[in-house]
Parts: C-alpha cells; structure tokens; sequence
C-alpha cells in the first residue's frame, strides 16, 4: 500500500464526514513492515493495511510511515479517530512511549520519543507498549480471561511478557517477561552475544540456521524446516523437537517463579504448533511446575492481527484512565 503526498495532506484526523463513527488504529511496527488496522466502537475492524518500514531511516521516518499508514485508514473508514495504540519492536518506556533500546536493524529508534511524534503528527492519544507485550494483550482481550498468563512470541528472535492479576507485568526497566535472553538451553551465540539462550533454539533464525549447519544446505527460513520435517527429513524433526522442549522448559521455569497456570505461544514459528507440540507435551510429562498443577501451553489464536489488536486494548485503557481524571 502506498499513500501520496497529496492524500497524506488531504486526510487528518479532522478530515470526516459529520457523524461518522470513532475508530481506534492499532499499529504493529516491525523492522521490515508496518502494519495497522482500524476498530469502530464495538471493537469490529473496519480495514487495514500495511506500508514498509524505513527502519534504516531514523524514528522520525518511522513515525511519519506509521502517522500516514493511520491516516489513510482513517479515511478509508471515513472515521473520527479518538486514539492510536503502537506495539513496537525494542524495550518500551510505556510510560512515555519512549523507546529505551532496540536491534542494530532500527537506526536512531533507541531513545526516540514515538508517542510524542506520533500524537504531535496526529492530534489524538498515543499509547506504546513493546510489540510482545501488545501481543499478549490482545490475545488475553480476545478470550476474555483475565488470569495470570506468559505470553511468547517466535519470531525471528524470541520475546516474552506476563501479566499478573490482570494487569501487564513491565518491569522497572520496561523488559519484565523477556524470556528469550534468558540462559541455560544451549552452548549456542545468541545473537545478543551471550550463550545459551531460549533463543538460540527456539527462534525462527535459529531454526533455520541450525538446520543448515547440520545437512551442509542453507536454508532461509523455519518455514522450509518445517515443510522438510512434514516430509519425514529427521533432521527437521529433530531441530523443531529441540526447539519445543526449550519453549516448554522456558514456560515451566516462568510458571514455577510466578505460580502462572498458562502459557500462549505465538510467533511465525508457532504456526509449525504440530511439530512444536509433541515435544512440548512430553517435557511438561517430566518437566511440570513444581506446583503440581497443569501448566497450559496453547498456541495463539489471533494470528498476524495480534499485536496490533492489543495494541489498541492499550489504547484503550489510556481512554478510561483519561475519562476517570476528567
């Protein structure tokens, strides 16, 4: 999708027919792509699209892909936008909306102050939260449970979030639930630089690497481990096992520390769930909370809408707590 410069001027949050419907844009900021979609009230999406994220191109860039990427959805919907939610990648200063630290992939996102830019851009509240920590909460409004779960995502790294009591868990540095750098699964490099991380197992990137190392053949990505291992290649197999086990030992570590009793697993990994779960299953036979009690391990359920869709259930919240000071 591209949007000129000529609709860009044309359409701004004020740009709406008279009694059109408010709508709440939920915006899921990755280093490849920016995704976005629109709700009307009672919480329906109306549209969405995507644009490609200039993530070489400073924050500044960024925000303003993401500011047009709302605004033409905005118009597509000829609705009156009240709010914007953002998950986006890096650790999150949710209280400001400042990004505190990202991947080398995002040029001058570290210390950028995406809320500020992106309400200064469009006149309306703008609620950031980490991408994994959108993702779970979208997840948890979708079934509309509200108990303590961890939330992991398999993508081409591996990140984590928890909430607790109903509420998302941030931490005193905005990085509570990051489970992928946490040690102990392997003699792996991760690719933080330290050794032995969930990650180095569990991710898309490591997937697909060490299956190349172990057949001499470069594979690109986890999907194609993953068609190999549909096929019977025991090598694919055998690295989805490997991951699996980790994700469970991971989950069963989190739930005995914080006494969870679920755990929802999403990611582009997570759609390979038929050669994650049998080895899951079993290490959760010999590997269980030390509680006694079940830990649920459940694939996510809302797909590639996840993020965005929490992120505006954050948005939404600043909606309440604004309405309850007024």
């Amino acid at each position: 999708m591209t949007v000129t410069d000529q609709e860009q001027m044309a359409v701004t949050p004020d740009a709406r027919p008279p009694g059109a419907s408010q709508g709440i844009v939920g915006i899921d900021i990755g280093g490849t792509k920016i995704a976005g979609l629109l709700v009307d009230e009672s919480g329906t999406i109306v549209t969405r699209a995507s644009v490609a994220a200039p993530a070489s191109e400073g924050g500044d860039a960024m925000a303003d892909a993401a500011a047009t990427l709302v605004r033409d959805l905005v118009a597509r919907a000829s609705a009156r936008l009240v709010a914007v939610g953002v998950g986006a990648a890096g650790v999150v200063d949710h209280a400001t909306g400042t990004i505190r630290a990202a991947s080398a992939t995002f040029v001058g996102w570290a210390g950028f102050p995406l809320a500020d830019a992106l309400s200064s851009r469009l006149s309306v509240p703008v609620s950031v939260e980490n991408d994994v920590n959108a993702f779970l909460l979208g997840e948890v409004a979708a079934d509309r449970r509200a108990d303590d779960v961890l939330g992991v995502m398999l993508g081409t790294g591996v990140g984590g979030a928890v909430i607790i009591d109903g509420r998302l868990r941030h931490g005193p540095h905005g990085a509570a639930g990051e489970i992928g750098h946490t040690p102990g699964y392997s003699d792996l490099v991760c690719t933080c630089g330290q050794v032995g991380h969930l990650e180095t197992l569990a991710s898309g990137t490591s997937i697909a690497r060490r299956y190349s190392e172990r057949v001499g053949d470069a594979v690109e990505d986890a999907r194609t481990v993953a068609e190999r291992a549909r096929s019977g290649d025991p090598i694919a197999v055998e690295v989805f096992a490997s991951a699996g086990r980790a994700v469970a030992l991971a989950c069963a570590s989190a739930a005995t520390l914080l006494d969870l009793p679920r755990a929802i697993v999403g990611g582009g990994v997570s759609e390979a769930w038929d050669l994650l779960a049998p080895a899951i299953e079993q290490t959760l036979r010999t590997d269980s909370p030390v509680s006694g009690l079940p830990l649920v391990i459940a694939p996510a359920r809302l797909g590639a809408d996840a993020v965005a869709l929490g992120a505006i259930e954050a948005a939404r919240r600043i909606l309440v707590t604004a309405g309850e000071r007024s």
